[in-house]
């Protein structure tokens, strides 16, 4: 089957989730990879939504954090001061799985403005519980379309340390983090089938550092676009 950089992205963030045990799930293009994930590589996970939802197996794609779908068949629902209190924040979820819409080299997150944060030129959605995520989880992974708006130099305004970022996903590649303290940064690990270096550094506002080692992604299985295209999104709500 053919298959768009979309649909790529989303496999190739599911796929990064095998292994991870209690996962913590972010707004927006998080969430169908995460879905597809515990339908594929990893269907034991535990799946953690802010709205107080733990253990979430939902039938169908939840369109928020808040859909009803989620509580049916969830091991616990609780407030959602009990779920940041008595579970990220004490320590018991592994990955922290996030959107983004800046990041920049070092691995921080804007999602609340773009431009000046008094007269901004966008005003986006906010943290949430983002913040939160990204100081408490054990790791954090993002997923995101990249272009020189989102990968920036610098971000318009830090939402989200980048302390515990170990990779970002995009619909060019992979990178994964290295190096310590002010010395952490994104490198380029993975391109996707017919992605060269090239077009990721005609998308990506600083300089790309390259693995030796670099790999090529698989390509989406029939089956892991099944699941996308009739299971999990039919109407395109998330991957258009």
């Amino acid at each position: 089957m053919s298959y768009t950089r979309t649909e790529m992205m989303v496999v190739a963030g599911a796929r990064a989730m095998a292994g991870q045990n209690v996962c913590f799930v972010g707004i927006g293009l998080p969430n169908i990879a995460v879905n597809l994930a515990q339908r594929t590589v990893n269907p034991g996970m535990q799946l953690i939504y802010e709205s107080g939802v733990y253990g979430a197996r939902p039938a169908r794609l939840p369109l928020s954090i808040g859909d009803p779908c989620l509580v049916t068949g969830s091991d616990m629902v609780m407030s959602m001061v009990e779920l940041f209190q008595y579970y990220l924040q004490a320590g018991l979820v592994d990955l922290g799985f996030l959107g983004a819409a800046q990041l920049d080299r070092h691995g921080n997150i804007n999602t609340t403005v773009i431009g000046d944060y008094a007269h901004p030129k966008i005003r986006l959605p906010g943290s949430g519980g983002a913040c939160e995520i990204a100081q408490n989880a054990g790791e954090v992974m993002v997923l995101m379309r990249q272009s020189k708006r989102s990968f920036v130099q610098k971000i318009d305004f830090r939402t989200s340390s980048g302390r515990r970022l170990s990779k970002v996903i995009t619909d060019l590649g992979v990178y994964t983090m290295t190096g310590e303290g002010a010395e952490r940064r994104l490198v380029l690990t993975g391109v996707h089938p017919g992605i060269s270096v090239d077009d990721v550094r005609e998308a990506t506002g600083w300089e790309v550092e390259v693995a030796d080692d670099l790999a090529t992604t698989e390509a989406p299985s029939d089956e892991e676009l099944r699941l996308l295209r009739e299971e999990l999104d039919p109407e395109g709500a998330y991957l258009k």
